[in-house]
């Protein structure tokens, strides 16, 4: 990896036009920036938080975006943008088939924010066509240390942290345990992102791949290896408020184009990513 990288945000928080809605703003950062590479991650990226409001939903994840790629083709056309989708666009292909899902599946989206994504994962398809150069990522599942407690792993490790304090009975809360997921380490997903703004990288623009492992772990199985690193008994229970209505019970990716265009594999052992999760909690405030 180049250790020479240097990562701006394109739009510093707490100013009052650090809002990718703005698209006079975010056409001024870009001008005065004139960056290498845009790397887009910022979106309403919880998915409860999309259905709680979805006009800002669109507004954020769609027309933002849009605002990016146009400030990106008027006045910073050598720029490179990455864009960061979402395996949840996939929504109903991941229904049609057991094995890891390829790029070319349809785009079904199940959910406001699986909608979302998918709609500005084609939109940025169409700019390619008109000049951005842009490569598109569909990351499936990941966490790391530091994930809010919104997401299921993270929420796993902090309330196991909670009853090794003493902050709560020992039972942890949970929604559906039968689902199966492609996770992988937030590390290694920033990896294939950094491969791909390295100068020396050749990918074509318009480019989709999707970053995943190919083998999907059931939920329970995930909890059970957390459980695991805790010398407390828990119990488990079914929460209600938890359960997803629209959760697809199985999804997989394959990662052949990241691997054969990037270089790229997942490297970090999912045992070792669960346990840094549960490190992080331990040590912080809860």
């Amino acid at each position: 990896m180049d250790p020479t990288i240097e990562v701006i945000p394109l739009l510093p928080a707490g100013l009052p036009a650090s809002d990718l809605r703005n698209a006079s703003a975010v056409a001024q950062a870009v001008s005065d920036l004139s960056p290498n590479v845009v790397l887009h991650l910022a979106a309403m990226a919880l998915p409860a938080s999309a259905s709680a409001d979805p006009t800002a939903a669109w507004q954020v994840n769609v027309m933002g975006t849009l605002n990016i790629a146009e400030a990106v083709r008027r006045h910073s056309p050598r720029s490179r943008l990455l864009f960061v989708g979402s395996s949840e666009a996939y929504g109903n292909s991941f229904l049609a088939s057991d094995e890891p899902i390829e790029e070319t599946a349809a785009l079904m989206p199940r959910s406001i924010y699986a909608a979302t994504k998918a709609a500005a994962d084609l939109m940025m398809g169409q700019c390619a066509i008109d000049g951005v150069h842009t490569i598109r990522f569909r990351p499936f599942n990941h966490t790391g240390p530091g994930q809010s407690d919104n997401y299921v792993v993270s929420s796993f490790a902090r309330q196991i942290a909670r009853i090794e304090r003493g902050l709560q009975p020992p039972v942890i809360d949970v929604g559906n345990l039968e689902a199966e997921r492609d996770f992988l380490d937030v590390r290694d997903v920033v990896d294939a992102y950094a491969r791909a703004a390295l100068p020396n990288c050749n990918v074509a623009a318009g480019t989709v791949m999707n970053l995943a492992t190919g083998q999907p772990k059931r939920i329970g199985a995930v909890l059970s290896e957390l459980i695991d690193e805790t010398p407390m008994t828990i119990d488990v229970r079914i929460d209600p408020s938890r359960v997803r209505a629209n959760d697809i019970p199985r999804a997989s990716g394959s990662r052949v184009i990241a691997q054969e265009t990037l270089g790229w594999r997942p490297r970090i052992d999912f045992r070792q990513t669960l346990r840094d999760v549960l490190s992080h909690w331990r040590a912080s405030p809860l």
